[in-house]
């Protein structure tokens, strides 16, 4: 019934509406209350309009991520890590009627010709799309949902990420303007926690933002928000990041945010932490903190620095490292290193630990945290140079830590 009520509204155009569908089922020679009239309205409005059998999943406050593989298996996160739902398709023709239209929405095209898509939606969800034969096992559908809500410090120890030790090293870490990039896996809680932080940032500074998608949503009353804008089916008309972190150096940045760095704007962005926009950060991929600096370096070389250029503008642009896991066996996304961005001999970047954090939330300190301490405290010095005497002074560090805790 529910079908045929759709052809019907498909062929005469009207809206999927509670009395549109009456009509339309006294049209089939059906006759039905009013709950199972606004049942049948819901059904539609989901099929038509919004994600289908997918729209109770997205609209449950604690889902960040729905992953359709082919009609038969329908996955989510809800934080404790993947886990597959009862949702079905009733054939892969409804997943790919499904994604086509919401490519639709976005602007994109989804065809034979174009058989993959990667786009935002309304409301800021982000979608990726692959179509058979390119995905053999049926229509592939991906949507990352945005943050609900902006968590606090407070919050993120209540869920296990921070542990109470760390959280007056990230507060100095903000309060003292120090350049730094939240690190982790896909999922790790990279921009929940970034969003925390600029919350800290002194409500009279000016934070510009820069994204692919707003996923960032700090509470903090001066934020002006830059978004990247695809091309449009002729290929034109295409905003990148690059564009975007150019522009914000423009408009007065007191602090300038990549959502997630990953191509050339990094040149861009290391030549403006080098020429006075202090406590600028973002997000980067990568799998450890030890990682970073080589990450770092792929980038720039492939955006045309060279090796010796990129690490010497990142040993005076960045100063530190809050790398993020996920533990496998929990889900739960915990800070795993904070890191200082130090200098060697040969002239290189190296991250060097200043605090590790073990899958129970105990701290053991690193060479790195005299030198961060001194960074923090308005040290003149750049961490790289700091991280130098620190390595000198490590058990006076070690005794400073102790008493601490």
């Amino acid at each position: 019934m529910v079908e045929a009520v759709r052809v019907r509204l498909a062929r005469t155009g009207s809206e999927p509406s509670a009395a549109q569908v009456a009509v339309a089922l006294r049209a089939e020679k059906a006759v039905y209350g009013d709950a199972e009239i606004l049942a049948v309205a819901r059904a539609l409005c989901a099929d038509l309009i919004g994600a289908g059998p997918l729209e109770p999943l997205l609209a449950r406050p604690d889902v960040t991520d729905v992953l359709v593989n082919g009609p038969r298996e329908v996955w989510i996160d809800d934080g404790s890590g993947l886990r597959r739902t009862s949702v079905t398709f009733a054939d892969d023709a409804a997943v790919r009627r499904l994604a086509q239209r919401l490519a639709a929405a976005a602007g994109r095209r989804l065809d034979d010709a174009s058989p993959y898509v990667d786009a935002r939606l309304a409301g800021g969800v982000r979608l990726h799309a692959v179509l058979p034969p390119v995905a053999p096992g049926g229509t592939c559908v991906s949507l990352r949902l945005p943050p609900r809500r902006t968590f606090t410090l407070a919050d993120l120890v209540s869920a296990g990420t921070i542990t109470p030790s760390a959280i007056s090293m990230l507060t100095a870490m903000v309060a003292a303007r120090l350049a730094f990039l939240v690190t982790g896996g896909t999922g790790t809680g990279k921009t929940t926690l970034l969003s925390a932080l600029l919350s800290l940032a002194d409500p009279g500074e000016r934070l510009l933002l820069v994204e692919d998608s707003a996923e960032l949503r700090p509470l903090h009353p001066h934020v002006v928000r830059l978004e990247t804008r695809p091309a449009n089916l002729e290929g034109a008309g295409g905003v990148g990041l690059r564009d975007l972190v150019r522009q914000a150096l423009r408009m007065r940045p007191d602090r300038l945010v990549v959502g997630e760095v990953r191509g050339a704007e990094v040149v861009d962005l290391l030549a403006a932490l080098n020429t006075g926009h202090e406590g600028g950060c973002g997000t980067l991929h990568a799998n450890t903190a030890s990682d970073v600096p080589p990450r770092l370096e792929a980038l720039g070389c492939a955006a045309g620095l060279s090796r010796e250029a990129v690490h010497s503008q990142l040993a005076a642009a960045l100063d530190a490292v809050i790398h993020l896991t996920r533990d496998r066996l929990d889900g739960r996304r915990r800070i795993a290193e904070i890191c200082l961005l130090s200098r060697t001999s040969t002239g290189f970047v190296e991250s060097v630990p200043a605090l590790t954090f073990d899958p129970k939330g105990n701290s053991r300190i690193g060479p790195g945290y005299g030198a961060f301490t001194q960074a923090v405290q308005g040290d003149t010095r750049t961490c790289a140079e700091a991280a130098q005497e620190g390595a000198r002074t490590r058990p006076q560090a070690v005794q400073e830590h102790a008493r601490t805790r």
